[in-house]
């Protein structure tokens, strides 16, 4: 039974099938899966909020804050390809399981944590092993679901919590910093690890393999660096500037590091992502539709927050409480799309329009000022995010792992983890600068009274929405471009193109 957008690819091996016992058991999987990519997708998000009361308690400056959230991205963006790569090697449930473990224990230490030094490590530890557990909750998807319908209803939930988690974590963050204490946005892991982890242990089957596993340590060490020193100059870059020496350096290095990397995978005998994998349209097509709703998506989260509380004045509970018709939105097209729409107009044609659908609501922020409204101006806009954005992504996602062999699924879902997270810290640096250069720019020949120095906030985030109009329209360009029209096969048959 094929369930691929490629005829050929192999059914998935009985040994390591992600679930055991009947039909039903499934469902309960996913359950499973989805709340520990929620808790690894919200992770990037729920601490925002909470930073600084954070730095008010254990007394960090405002240029160490930083490091709360970069230490969490630098660890998860850098090290997931590996974390792939090890689910396949040592089993997919074992990952997951130790992935689970390990992100609660550092959780419970951010938790308790009496330093700063403390904190960032506890955050460390978080990506570490973060970077194990979101490939495996998507490799244990992709060989769960195998029939089409269900595959389709599978990534479609999936996807929507990948797409749903950051907004969930500004709300979530928020109510935990009002209601308790900024502490809470780590303990609070625990429950989700403890949930995921029975449920792993119940659920999924164990791994078997007679193979010894074979690691790429050349490849690995390589690209470790290279997404090490994308991601850290980006941050970097965000903090200080484009032309900043270290910036520049770390930039340089990762591209070059990462053109090593290609190189060697070329050569090896056991690659850690064997180049099959980006190469096909399909997939690449969809790690490319990740890696740019990566780079737009900071932007509504980033500045449509800063705008709700700094000039609308919404406290961040009432922040995260606006955020859910985009979450909402988010689900209702995740869920529907790919088992009613992807089958009838192919992905090239859902991933367009989603991309500009995803636009026009972009477009729609940037007529925001300091006296529009919640409803007249906001509102519209995020639902039309949510649908565009969130029918795009679920379709991503399940052409990512279109076609590949089962041993190189952990690798292949990693591949959609490190797009998302290396788009994000691009998006988050690029937009964050030119945000900076807009309202620089516009104080520059006014006088600077309260009411201007408001009005500069707002042409810093309308600029940054405009820019991020535009990167959705691109995508929607390359997708249309460079994905093949071809949908699921049915169990049996040929692959259906669309025309």
């Amino acid at each position: 039974m094929t369930t691929t957008f490629d005829r050929g690819a192999p059914a998935p091996a009985k040994s390591d099938q992600g679930r055991r016992g009947s039909h039903a058991l499934r469902w309960w999987v996913l359950a499973v899966l989805g709340v520990a990519q929620l808790m690894v997708v919200l992770d990037a998000t729920v601490v925002n909020i909470a930073l600084p009361a954070a730095q008010r308690d254990l007394g960090f400056s405002d240029g160490d804050r930083q490091w709360v959230v970069t230490g969490y991205a630098l660890a998860f963006g850098s090290l997931l390809l590996l974390g792939g790569r090890l689910s396949d090697l040592f089993g997919r449930r074992n990952t997951f399981i130790i992935g689970l473990i390990g992100f609660a224990g550092a959780s419970a230490v951010g938790g308790a944590a009496t330093s700063f030094e403390m904190l960032v490590a506890a955050r460390v530890g978080q990506g570490v092993f973060g970077a194990l557990l979101a490939p495996a909750a998507l490799s244990l998807l992709t060989v769960t679901f195998t029939e089409p319908s269900e595959r389709a209803k599978a990534f479609g939930i999936f996807g929507a919590v990948a797409g749903a988690g950051g907004a969930i974590g500004l709300l979530l963050g928020g109510m935990l910093t009002e209601w308790a204490n900024w502490r809470w946005v780590m303990f609070v892991n625990l429950a989700f690890a403890a949930v995921a982890l029975v449920g792993a242990v119940l659920l999924l089957a164990k791994h078997v393999t007679n193979e010894r596993p074979r690691l790429d340590i050349p490849g690995t060490v390589v690209v470790t660096a290279a997404l090490f020193g994308i991601v850290y100059g980006f941050s970097h870059a965000e903090s200080t500037s484009w032309t900043n020496p270290v910036t520049l350096a770390f930039l340089i290095g990762g591209a070059v590091l990462l053109a090593a990397f290609v190189v060697i995978e070329t050569r090896v005998a056991h690659p850690l992502l064997p180049l099959r994998i980006v190469l096909d349209r399909t997939r690449g097509g969809s790690f490319l539709t990740v890696f740019i709703m990566g780079i737009g998506m900071f932007a509504i989260f980033l500045f449509l927050t800063y705008y709700m509380q700094l000039s609308m004045g919404y406290s961040p509970i009432k922040t995260g409480l606006a955020f859910l018709p985009m979450v909402a939105a988010m689900v209702v097209s995740s869920t529907t799309v790919p088992s009613l729409v992807l089958p009838k107009v192919g992905p090239k044609i859902v991933m367009s329009v989603g991309f500009l659908v995803a636009a026009g609501g972009m477009a729609w922020l940037t007529q925001i000022g300091l006296d529009t409204g919640y409803v007249s101006h906001v509102l519209p806009a995020l639902i039309l995010l949510g649908l565009g954005l969130g029918g795009a992504m679920s379709t991503a996602f399940q052409g990512a792992t279109a076609g590949v062999h089962h041993e190189d699924a952990g690798v292949a879902s990693a591949m959609i983890n490190t797009s998302q997270q290396v788009g994000g810290s691009i998006g988050t640096a690029l937009l964050s600068t030119i945000a900076a250069s807009a309202a620089t720019d516009y104080l520059a020949s006014r006088a600077q009274d309260p009411l201007t120095v408001a009005q500069s906030a707002i042409e810093s985030y309308t600029t940054s929405f405009w820019w991020a109009t535009a990167i959705f329209v691109v995508g929607a360009v390359i997708t249309a471009v460079l994905m093949p029209n071809t949908v699921p096969a049915p169990s049996e048959g040929e692959p259906v193109i669309v025309h």
